[in-house]
């Protein structure tokens, strides 16, 4: 176990999803030479994590959502922090600085909104009934997740979460550089 992760704390990269917006699977698509899983990949191991990653749901087409279920469910791991495939400009540190943070659940947020990455703690007595209940409403929420799990919410700049949805911010993201 690295020394710089919380005993029990493993990640997990969620490539998988619908794409509608950009028209294919993000997760392969270039960014100066390595693909986006790769970048997130080299990410969360430079931050010293053990890293799986999602790229088929076992409950499809609700969202992240069905990538945390799926982790939880495949997943040996007490805490597990997980990051989004398409956000080259999350850092190793910002993802150590979530792990070694002392609630029990952290999101980032940026201007009020929660969302990835975050660290959950999917070992502790209650924690997976409320996520799939959340599920079984329909309520595929980030933000409900986060809110129902009473998480800690880690300021974050907003450049450092920018995520590629488009055509038009792979472009933009290309320009910027990581």
């Amino acid at each position: 176990m690295p020394a710089n992760c919380k005993s029990g704390t493993e990640a997990c990269v969620l490539a998988g999803g619908m794409a509608t917006r950009m028209g294919c699977e993000k997760g392969g698509l270039n960014f100066h030479g390595k693909t986006l899983l790769e970048v997130a990949r080299e990410t969360v191991e430079s931050a010293g994590f053990k890293c799986r990653v999602v790229e088929r749901d076992v409950v499809p087409r609700c969202g992240p959502l069905g990538g945390i279920i799926t982790a939880m469910r495949e997943m040996q791991a007490s805490r597990i922090l997980f990051l989004s495939c398409d956000m080259p400009f999350v850092t190793a540190g910002l993802l150590a600085r979530m792990d070694g943070e002392q609630a029990d659940h952290v999101f980032a947020d940026s201007g009020g909104r929660v969302g990835f990455p975050f660290v959950i703690s999917v070992g502790l007595e209650g924690v997976r009934e409320t996520i799939e209940a959340q599920h079984a409403t329909g309520n595929f929420s980030i933000q409900s997740l986060a809110a129902a799990l009473s998480a800690a919410r880690l300021a974050v700049p907003k450049e450092m979460l920018f995520n590629i949805n488009t055509p038009a911010d792979l472009e933009a993201a290309l320009k910027r550089r990581a």
